[in-house]
This record gives C-alpha cells, structure tokens and sequence, in this order.
C-alpha cells in the first residue's frame, strides 16, 4: 500500500505540472495530517461551476494501543459550486474503493469502540459532501469539508492472542455465519458512516 500511495501522489504532482490550459488546485489535509494520515488531492476545473476531484487516504499506521489501523482509500469526486469553481460553498458526490487492516470500529452504548481483534479485506463506497474554499494571497486555496457514505466491507477476521486465540487466529465462525457447515471466514458489512472530513491547504495551478 506504500507504494500504490507513492505513485498516486507522484501522479498528482505530474499532473499539475503538465497541465497548462485547465486549472488544477493541489491540496494536502491538514487534519488528516496532525494525524499522521497521508491525503493529498487534485481538484480539476471543468466548468465555471463543476469540479473533479481525485485524492488519496492513506493511514501508515500498523498499529495504534494494539489495534490496527492501516489502510488506503482512492476517491474521485464531482463538485458543483453554487458560485465559481474554488470559491465558496460547493456540493458533492464521490466514489471510492479501498483496502484495509484495521480493526473495524462500532457504535456501542452510544459511542464509537474498536472491535477486539481486526480485519482484512477491501471494499467501496458511495458518498455526498458538503463543503467551503476560500482562495487567498492569489493562487493559494483553502478546503473545508465534510462527507457521509454508503460502505460495502468484504474481508477476513483474525483474533489478538487471549486465553482462547492465538495471535493473528482467524475468525471462522463470523457474525452472521455462527451456523454455516463447512465454516466460511470470508465476511461482509455494509455501514453508514462518515468518509472524509477535514481542512485541506493548496496551491492552484493554471
């Protein structure tokens, strides 16, 4: 995943470079960065009104308090601007597929929790989102937003070492397959939650 991450982002760079008649803005997140998440985006003007914008997620971290959170997400969006392009309030719909080891985060008595143990596998997802650019000092764009979507999970379990697993024991009796004969690992989920949010700082290229 560190590589495919590499030749996304070196592929924006190019991208911007060599384009000399449409108006490209690249962007980094830089609250996915305080994170340590890698989020670096292209936006590419087709209109007076209309963007696309493709980016790459990309979390490096292994593990985190022992849970496991790597993963990385490619995602092409298509705005429309209620002025212009890079200016002001925006709407959007994207499309994105992804692959993870993490360990698959659930609503629990009201909050958020990590699932003891993590999973493997890959998927995608449909998504809206709502956001906000200012450009300033001529060139240079800020990009505030926030997105909500539709995700299709399919992946393995595996277990941390307790009294009754090893590390790394695949889970082979999943939620929702308890009874299957033979047991099948291979899982799948569909969830509602938030796919992207943040504050992205960039420069605008023409």
């Amino acid at each position: 995943m560190k590589r495919l991450a590499l030749v996304v982002f070196l592929s924006l760079c190019c991208l911007a470079k060599l384009s000399a008649q449409v108006e490209i803005a690249t962007k980094v997140n830089a609250l996915y960065a305080c994170a340590g998440i890698i989020n670096p985006s292209a936006e590419f003007a087709i209109s007076p009104k209309s963007t696309i914008q493709t980016e790459i997620i990309y979390s490096p971290w292994k593990s985190i308090n022992k849970h496991h959170f790597n993963f990385v997400i490619l995602m092409t969006e298509y705005r429309w601007h209620l002025k212009n392009h890079f200016n002001g309030v925006y709407f959007g719909a994207n499309a994105s597929m992804y692959a993870f080891d993490i360990s698959k985060p659930h609503f629990s008595d009201g909050r958020i929790k990590l699932y003891n143990g993590y999973a493997k596998g890959c998927g995608g997802m449909i998504g809206v989102c709502v956001g906000y650019e200012k450009t300033f000092a001529d060139r240079w764009i800020l990009d505030a937003f926030l997105g909500w979507s539709r995700m299709w999970s399919y992946y393995n379990g595996y277990h941390f070492a307790d009294e009754m697993h090893l590390e790394g024991e695949i889970e082979m009796h999943p939620e929702g397959h308890e009874n299957d004969n033979p047991p099948d690992p291979w899982n799948g989920s569909a969830e509602w939650y938030p796919n992207k949010i943040g504050v992205s700082i960039g420069y605008i290229f023409n």
